[in-house]
């Protein structure tokens, strides 16, 4: 009995050190799993802060290129637009023909917007007779707008005409109350006050004036003018509106423009762009025909690039941006061609250009 009992007490020795043993495996095992949980949690606190850093950056170097993209569009249409000034002003003096320059410049750039629908960068629209109607009026407008702004160019420095065309907020909002019933506010009236006085300080004070330039530019504003009105209301006809983009509808207008300017320039000007008339007016015909691409081709670029410009921002950076541009194209214009110019022109001009601003 006695062995019995020793027996009986070993094995529940033997019990509770197992049941012991058992017991300090499980607590070890639960503090290493403690231990893994607490470094897996530790390194997720120390990577979510870097990945929050890494997302900031990220994002901060997609706003820096697309910012930077903005500036490079705003720089290649401020450049393009002074160089096509530059060149036109040059062609104007020594190849008087305004209607044939303007029919060539646009030849141009409807060479490239056919390059442009052939190698694919931009998909061409597809037109209907109904889609044509409301278009052709326009092409029209455009082609006498640009024709216009070529005989002003060759009649006045470059200075005064983009002065001029400081007014096309006032036509704006002239044809845009008596086309779309937009009645303007105080403000905008009060904004357009400096612009008219400006313009006419300017005009009062220019030593290039002549009355063909002035009106050649004033001809011109109304009828872009009346061109972007005509637009707006386009864009919302049913044939219209979602089947052409900005981009093809000015290049199907510059293409049609082209077209209406060849009758014009047969009938008002003849046929001029010819080696005997050229060399009659004392230029080379290689430097007239370089000079023309050159014109032709900033011409399509900044337009271009101005309907580029408008797809990323609103419509009033849009109207600052240009009122800045013609600050330039005026500024580097009066150097290049070193223009006699008085303090009432220039505080005339800046009177206009500020009123565009405020505009």
């Amino acid at each position: 009995g006695e062995r019995d009992g020793d027996d009986a007490r070993r094995r529940a020795g033997d019990a509770n050190e197992r049941r012991v043993t058992m017991e300090r495996s499980a607590m070890k095992r639960t503090t290493r799993r403690a231990t893994h949980v607490a470094r897996a949690s530790s390194a997720e606190t120390t990577d979510k802060p870097l990945d929050h850093v890494m997302d900031k950056l990220r994002a901060r170097g997609k706003d820096a290129v697309q910012v930077l993209m903005l500036l490079s569009l705003f720089a290649c249409w401020y450049g393009f637009n002074i160089v096509f000034n530059i060149y036109n002003k040059q062609i104007l003096k020594s190849f008087p023909y305004p209607v044939t320059v303007t029919l060539i410049e646009l030849g141009v750039g409807s060479a490239l917007i056919c390059a442009m629908w052939a190698s694919g960068a931009k998909k061409p629209p597809t037109l209907t007779k109904e889609m044509l109607k409301p278009i052709v009026p326009l092409a029209v407008i455009h082609a006498v707008g640009n024709l216009l702004t070529n005989v002003s160019l060759g009649k006045v420095a470059v200075s005064f005409t983009h002065t001029i065309k400081a007014m096309e907020p006032f036509f704006s909002v002239l044809l845009s109350a008596l086309f779309l019933g937009d009645i303007p506010s105080l403000a905008v009236v009060g904004a357009l006050v400096p612009v008219v006085g400006g313009v006419a300080l300017a005009s009062m004070t220019e030593v290039s004036f002549c009355w063909a330039g002035f009106l050649a530019a004033m001809g011109s504003n109304i009828t872009f003018q009346s061109r972007n009105v005509l637009s707006k209301k386009m864009m919302g006809l049913s044939s219209i509106k979602g089947a052409i983009d900005n981009i093809n509808l000015f290049s199907v207008i510059t293409m049609l423009s082209c077209v209406v300017c060849l009758p014009i320039a047969i009938g008002l000007e003849g046929v001029h762009f010819t080696p005997s008339t050229i060399s009659a007016v004392g230029v080379s015909v290689q430097e007239l025909a370089k000079s023309l691409m050159i014109a032709g081709f900033c011409f399509q670029m900044y337009q271009q690039i101005s309907y580029m410009i408008l797809s990323r921002v609103s419509p009033v950076t849009h109207s600052v941006g240009n009122c800045m541009k013609r600050v330039t194209v005026i500024v580097v214009t009066l150097l290049y061609f070193k223009n006699p110019v008085s303090p009432l022109n220039m505080a005339g001009t800046a009177f206009a250009l500020r009123g565009g601003v405020l505009y």
